[in-house]
Protein backbone atom coordinates (compact mmCIF):
# COMPACT_ATOMS: atom_id res chain seq x y z
CA UNK A 1 0.00 0.00 0.00
CA UNK A 2 1.39 3.41 -0.98
CA UNK A 3 2.15 5.76 1.89
CA UNK A 4 0.27 9.08 1.68
CA UNK A 5 2.29 12.31 1.42
CA UNK A 6 2.99 13.84 4.83
CA UNK A 7 5.39 16.22 6.58
CA UNK A 8 8.04 13.61 7.31
CA UNK A 9 10.37 11.81 4.91
CA UNK A 10 12.11 8.56 5.79
CA UNK A 11 15.64 8.09 4.42
CA UNK A 12 17.65 4.87 4.42
CA UNK A 13 20.80 3.44 2.82
CA UNK A 14 22.79 6.11 4.68
CA UNK A 15 26.49 5.65 5.36
CA UNK A 16 26.66 4.00 8.79
CA UNK A 17 30.22 5.22 9.50
CA UNK A 18 29.15 8.87 9.79
CA UNK A 19 28.78 10.19 13.36
CA UNK A 20 25.24 11.11 14.39
CA UNK A 21 25.82 14.85 14.89
CA UNK A 22 27.70 15.20 11.59
CA UNK A 23 24.95 13.24 9.83
CA UNK A 24 22.21 15.53 11.22
CA UNK A 25 24.10 18.69 10.27
CA UNK A 26 24.73 17.39 6.75
CA UNK A 27 21.08 16.39 6.31
CA UNK A 28 20.04 19.84 7.52
CA UNK A 29 22.46 21.49 5.07
CA UNK A 30 21.06 19.72 2.00
CA UNK A 31 17.36 19.55 2.92
CA UNK A 32 16.73 23.03 4.37
CA UNK A 33 16.74 24.42 0.81
CA UNK A 34 13.27 22.88 0.40
CA UNK A 35 11.66 24.66 3.35
CA UNK A 36 11.71 25.06 7.15
CA UNK A 37 12.78 21.90 8.98
CA UNK A 38 11.20 21.21 12.36
CA UNK A 39 13.25 18.19 13.40
CA UNK A 40 15.78 15.62 12.21
CA UNK A 41 15.87 12.20 13.86
CA UNK A 42 18.92 9.97 13.40
CA UNK A 43 19.71 7.15 15.81
CA UNK A 44 22.86 5.03 15.95
CA UNK A 45 21.30 1.91 17.50
CA UNK A 46 22.01 -1.36 15.70
CA UNK A 47 18.43 -1.58 14.45
CA UNK A 48 18.11 2.03 13.24
CA UNK A 49 21.55 3.03 11.99
CA UNK A 50 21.76 3.98 8.33
CA UNK A 51 18.32 5.59 8.61
CA UNK A 52 16.96 9.07 9.37
CA UNK A 53 13.72 11.05 9.43
CA UNK A 54 13.44 14.70 8.34
CA UNK A 55 10.34 16.58 9.54
CA UNK A 56 9.28 19.57 7.41
CA UNK A 57 6.86 22.30 8.42
CA UNK A 58 4.99 21.96 5.10
CA UNK A 59 3.98 18.83 3.17
CA UNK A 60 4.98 20.51 -0.11
CA UNK A 61 8.53 20.84 1.19
CA UNK A 62 8.66 17.13 2.00
CA UNK A 63 7.31 16.27 -1.47
CA UNK A 64 9.86 18.48 -3.26
CA UNK A 65 12.69 17.07 -1.16
CA UNK A 66 11.65 13.49 -1.90
CA UNK A 67 11.45 14.09 -5.65
CA UNK A 68 14.63 16.16 -5.93
CA UNK A 69 16.94 14.16 -3.65
CA UNK A 70 15.90 10.59 -4.48
CA UNK A 71 19.11 8.68 -5.26
CA UNK A 72 21.30 11.69 -4.33
CA UNK A 73 24.86 10.49 -3.54
CA UNK A 74 25.17 11.24 0.18
CA UNK A 75 28.56 10.27 1.63
CA UNK A 76 29.11 8.00 -1.41
CA UNK A 77 25.80 6.14 -1.05
CA UNK A 78 22.57 6.92 -2.98
CA UNK A 79 19.79 7.95 -0.61
CA UNK A 80 16.53 6.02 -0.70
CA UNK A 81 13.68 8.31 0.33
CA UNK A 82 9.98 7.74 0.97
CA UNK A 83 7.25 9.33 3.06
CA UNK A 84 7.24 8.21 6.69
CA UNK A 85 4.42 5.80 7.53
CA UNK A 86 3.16 7.95 10.40
CA UNK A 87 3.39 11.62 11.41
CA UNK A 88 6.19 12.57 13.79
CA UNK A 89 5.17 13.33 17.40
CA UNK A 90 5.83 17.03 16.72
CA UNK A 91 3.42 17.16 13.76
CA UNK A 92 0.83 15.05 15.62
CA UNK A 93 0.86 17.54 18.49
CA UNK A 94 0.34 20.44 16.07
CA UNK A 95 -2.59 18.61 14.48
CA UNK A 96 -4.02 17.61 17.84
CA UNK A 97 -3.82 13.91 16.96
CA UNK A 98 -0.94 13.00 19.28
CA UNK A 99 -1.44 9.97 21.52
CA UNK A 100 0.87 8.79 24.26
CA UNK A 101 2.92 5.65 23.71
CA UNK A 102 1.76 2.53 25.60
CA UNK A 103 2.71 2.71 29.30
CA UNK A 104 4.32 -0.72 29.20
CA UNK A 105 7.03 0.49 26.85
CA UNK A 106 7.65 3.54 29.07
CA UNK A 107 7.95 1.38 32.20
CA UNK A 108 10.39 -0.97 30.49
CA UNK A 109 12.42 2.02 29.36
CA UNK A 110 12.54 3.38 32.94
CA UNK A 111 13.67 -0.02 34.29
CA UNK A 112 16.40 -0.22 31.66
CA UNK A 113 17.58 3.31 32.49
CA UNK A 114 17.73 2.49 36.22
CA UNK A 115 19.67 -0.69 35.47
CA UNK A 116 22.12 1.16 33.20
CA UNK A 117 22.57 3.90 35.82
CA UNK A 118 23.70 1.31 38.39
CA UNK A 119 26.27 -0.09 35.97
CA UNK A 120 27.61 3.30 34.93
CA UNK A 121 30.64 4.72 36.72
CA UNK A 122 30.55 8.35 37.91
CA UNK A 123 31.94 10.64 35.21
CA UNK A 124 32.77 14.35 35.20
CA UNK A 125 29.95 16.54 33.95
CA UNK A 126 30.27 17.73 30.38
CA UNK A 127 28.37 20.24 28.31
CA UNK A 128 25.33 18.84 26.46
CA UNK A 129 25.82 18.23 22.72
CA UNK A 130 24.80 21.10 20.48
CA UNK A 131 21.59 20.42 18.60
CA UNK A 132 22.09 21.54 14.97
CA UNK A 133 18.37 22.34 14.72
CA UNK A 134 18.37 24.62 17.80
CA UNK A 135 17.39 28.17 16.96
CA UNK A 136 16.18 27.47 13.42
CA UNK A 137 14.67 30.59 11.92
CA UNK A 138 16.89 33.07 13.77
CA UNK A 139 17.74 36.22 11.81
CA UNK A 140 20.69 35.89 9.47
CA UNK A 141 24.00 37.14 10.82
CA UNK A 142 25.96 39.57 8.64
CA UNK A 143 28.65 37.74 6.67
CA UNK A 144 32.19 38.34 7.93
CA UNK A 145 34.76 38.97 5.22
CA UNK A 146 38.51 39.33 5.39
CA UNK A 147 39.47 41.85 2.69
CA UNK A 148 42.91 40.26 2.43
CA UNK A 149 41.49 36.86 1.54
CA UNK A 150 38.70 37.57 -0.91
CA UNK A 151 37.02 40.02 -3.23
CA UNK A 152 36.56 43.65 -2.21
CA UNK A 153 33.16 45.16 -1.48
CA UNK A 154 32.47 45.71 -5.19
CA UNK A 155 31.18 42.58 -6.93
CA UNK A 156 33.80 40.75 -9.01
CA UNK A 157 33.04 40.04 -12.68
CA UNK A 158 31.45 36.60 -13.26
CA UNK A 159 33.89 33.69 -13.54
CA UNK A 160 33.84 29.95 -12.88
CA UNK A 161 35.18 30.14 -9.29
CA UNK A 162 33.03 31.10 -6.30
CA UNK A 163 34.33 32.49 -3.01
CA UNK A 164 32.48 31.41 0.16
CA UNK A 165 32.65 33.30 3.45
CA UNK A 166 31.04 33.20 6.91
CA UNK A 167 31.23 29.40 7.06
CA UNK A 168 30.73 27.84 10.52
CA UNK A 169 33.60 26.05 12.24
CA UNK A 170 32.06 22.60 11.67
CA UNK A 171 31.95 23.03 7.86
CA UNK A 172 33.53 20.11 6.00
CA UNK A 173 34.52 19.58 2.39
CA UNK A 174 31.87 16.85 2.04
CA UNK A 175 29.14 19.16 3.37
CA UNK A 176 29.97 21.83 0.76
CA UNK A 177 30.20 19.23 -2.00
CA UNK A 178 26.68 18.08 -1.18
CA UNK A 179 25.38 21.63 -1.42
CA UNK A 180 27.09 22.57 -4.68
CA UNK A 181 27.13 19.33 -6.70
CA UNK A 182 23.37 19.68 -7.20
CA UNK A 183 24.26 22.26 -9.87
CA UNK A 184 25.45 21.29 -13.38
CA UNK A 185 29.11 21.91 -14.09
CA UNK A 186 30.33 21.43 -10.49
CA UNK A 187 34.04 20.52 -10.37
CA UNK A 188 35.46 20.76 -6.85
CA UNK A 189 35.52 22.39 -3.43
CA UNK A 190 38.79 23.84 -2.11
CA UNK A 191 39.17 24.58 1.59
CA UNK A 192 41.80 27.04 2.83
CA UNK A 193 44.29 25.51 5.34
CA UNK A 194 44.02 27.17 8.73
CA UNK A 195 40.77 28.99 7.83
CA UNK A 196 37.47 27.27 8.59
CA UNK A 197 35.36 30.29 7.57
CA UNK A 198 36.20 30.51 3.85
CA UNK A 199 36.38 28.18 0.83
CA UNK A 200 36.40 28.17 -2.97
CA UNK A 201 34.11 26.23 -5.31
CA UNK A 202 34.99 25.71 -8.97
CA UNK A 203 32.58 25.09 -11.86
CA UNK A 204 33.11 24.32 -15.55
CA UNK A 205 31.95 27.76 -16.62
CA UNK A 206 30.68 31.08 -15.29
CA UNK A 207 27.07 30.34 -16.25
CA UNK A 208 27.01 27.32 -13.93
CA UNK A 209 28.77 29.17 -11.12
CA UNK A 210 26.32 32.09 -11.44
CA UNK A 211 23.35 29.71 -11.06
CA UNK A 212 24.84 28.20 -7.88
CA UNK A 213 25.74 31.65 -6.53
CA UNK A 214 22.21 33.00 -6.98
CA UNK A 215 20.68 29.90 -5.37
CA UNK A 216 22.98 29.56 -2.35
CA UNK A 217 24.03 33.11 -1.46
CA UNK A 218 22.62 33.68 2.04
CA UNK A 219 21.97 29.94 2.57
CA UNK A 220 22.00 29.15 6.30
CA UNK A 221 24.39 26.24 6.84
CA UNK A 222 23.52 26.52 10.54
CA UNK A 223 20.81 28.66 12.12
CA UNK A 224 23.40 31.38 12.91
CA UNK A 225 25.64 31.25 9.82
CA UNK A 226 24.31 32.63 6.55
CA UNK A 227 26.88 31.70 3.91
CA UNK A 228 27.97 34.52 1.60
CA UNK A 229 28.71 33.45 -1.99
CA UNK A 230 30.44 35.77 -4.45
CA UNK A 231 32.64 35.47 -7.53
CA UNK A 232 36.31 34.97 -6.64
CA UNK A 233 38.89 37.60 -7.40
CA UNK A 234 40.79 36.66 -10.57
Amino acid sequence: MEVRPNHTIYINNLNEKIKKEELKKSLYAIFSQFGPIMDIVALKTLKLRGQAWVVFKEINSATNALRSMQGFPFYDKPMRIQYAKTDSDMISKLKGTFTERPKKAKEEKKKKKAKDAKKAQPAPASAPPVNPMMGFGMPMQPAMMNPMMGPPMGEQPPNQILFLTNLPEETTEVMLQMLFNQFPGFKEVRLVPGRHDIAFVEFDNEMSSATAKDALNGFKITPTHAMKVSFAKK
